[in-house]
């Protein structure tokens, strides 16, 4: 959910602020858990054709498990590997013969894609999380021969113990920086020789100023290495810029990680459609059609899971709290968009009110006063959120803009105020107000019903 959230943001924030932006899913389907999932296959069913190395024939069109198979199959195999030696050798060699294109072991790989795929995508579009690529650490593969090539004619990379190695050290740290890996001693390739390897295949067909990297940040020794080795080897041009969001853990009321109630790994969907439920639930006595209700629950719902995490620092962990994220009152997406449908209710009551042809001279409140200024800060907001690559900043703002925005309401009778010149300066305000709470949940990744 992190990423997807997060990256979706910041590309939504690119691209407000004018950038070109490419959003790249990039799925990992070519190392360690692939392996280790061929191998458990192997346990479970060895009569299957895909490991029998005589087998000439066509393999069967449909996968020989479920996508809800594969998510127990993987995280058994992943500790099974921890504990038994002999488990895990097998799982380095199933890796190794799958890259160099074992047909079983590829028909295998193919289902595997093919179900998590389609599992994915029903996942990100509940989500309303959109890629324009779906690119696979397989893709890069072809890269790999020449890039390796470059690295050694260039006299980067050398022989360390058997594996090959680029050194990534520099003078001036002061903490230990570890070889950047290439090739395994048995030649097998690395999630560090894939990464480099998709970075050749960004710089070759997109050439981008920057890459943007959102993922967990305890992964970030490992892109550190990962982008000294790029820009070292030449990889990139000096000035483009490598950067890695690294996002925190999302925890319960305990403190720890996020799960379900029996104690597994929470699927996203299942997420997306409790936080729904509980906004469904605090709509129940709603006078509206079961129809507009489920839609408007669904809008809200997203609104509060997005919001929720994306007005926290990225690299914070925090506590996913289902009752104070769907409640209608404080920093919270429901309050938002609460605020957004009040705004929409007072203009569709002014209906044909006329709005202001230039500005009067007259006093202003300071709850007006506060919502004037509060939008003039609109554009250093974004321009802070464009600069950190932080979504937090367009919450931050929101969340005053809709206090201010309430403050005004409640010390303000704005459809009966009997200054017509007053009023019509009003209107202006509010509509103003709305354009850009819009304009910010866009970029946040969600948007606005009508009524609530």
């Amino acid at each position: 959910m992190r990423p997807a959230v997060i990256g979706e943001s910041v590309k939504r924030i690119l691209r407000y602020a004018g950038h070109e932006v490419i959003g790249d899913a990039h799925l990992g389907d070519w190392g360690t858990p692939i392996g280790l999932i061929i191998t458990e296959l192997k346990v479970r069913q060895p009569d299957l054709p895909y490991f029998d190395p005589d087998y000439t024939g066509e393999y069967p069109k449909e996968a020989p498990f479920t996508v809800s198979e594969l998510e127990e199959i993987y995280p058994y195999a992943s500790k099974w590997s921890k504990e038994h030696d002999d488990y895990r050798e097998e799982s380095r060699k199933a890796i190794l013969e799958l890259q160099q294109g074992r047909r079983g072991y590829m028909a295998l790989w193919e289902h595997i894609m093919r179900v998590s795929m389609e599992d994915l995508k029903k996942s990100y579009d509940s989500l309303g999380t959109v890629f324009d690529v779906w690119g696979k650490e397989s893709d890069a593969q072809k890269y790999i021969p020449d890039m390796i090539k470059g690295m050694k004619d260039g006299g980067y990379a050398h022989i360390s113990e058997g594996a090959l190695v680029v050194d990534v050290k520099e003078d001036t740290d002061t903490k230990e920086m570890p070889p950047c890996m290439i090739l395994k001693s048995d030649g097998a390739t690395l999630y560090n020789t894939t990464d480099l390897a998709t970075i050749v295949e960004r710089m070759t067909k997109y050439n981008p100023d920057r890459i943007i990297y959102i993922v967990d940040k305890r992964q970030s020794l490992y892109f550190e290495q990962i982008f000294r080795c790029a820009k070292k080897t030449k990889i990139v041009k000096p000035e483009t810029e490598l950067v890695h969001i690294g996002f925190g853990t999302m925890t319960g009321k305990d403190g720890k990680p996020f799960k379900t109630r029996d104690g597994g790994v929470m699927r996203l969907l299942m997420l997306v459609d409790q936080i729904v439920d509980e906004v469904r639930s605090k709509m129940a006595d709603r006078d509206m059609s079961d129809e507009e209700k489920e839609r408007i629950a669904t809008q809200v719902g997203l609104a509060a899971l997005k919001y929720g995490d994306l007005s926290n620092q990225s690299t914070k962990d925090y506590i996913f709290d289902i009752e104070r994220f769907t409640s209608f009152e404080g920093n919270t997406g429901p309050y938002i968009l609460y605020t957004m449908v009040r705004i929409k209710s007072i203009l569709a009551k002014l209906g044909d009110a006329a709005e202001a042809k230039k500005p009067s001279v007259r006093e202003i409140g300071p709850e007006e006063n506060e919502l004037l200024l509060t939008l003039a800060r609109y554009s250093d907001s974004v321009e802070k959120a464009v600069s950190e690559l932080a979504p937090m900043r367009i919450c931050q703002y929101i969340y005053g803009l809709a206090d201010a925005f309430n403050g005004f309401y409640h010390a303000n009778k704005i459809v009966t105020e009997p200054d017509e010149t007053k009023k019509a300066e009003w209107i202006v305000l509010i509509k103003t107000t709305l354009g850009i709470l819009n304009d910010c949940i866009s970029m946040l990744g969600f948007e606005a019903p009508d009524k609530m």
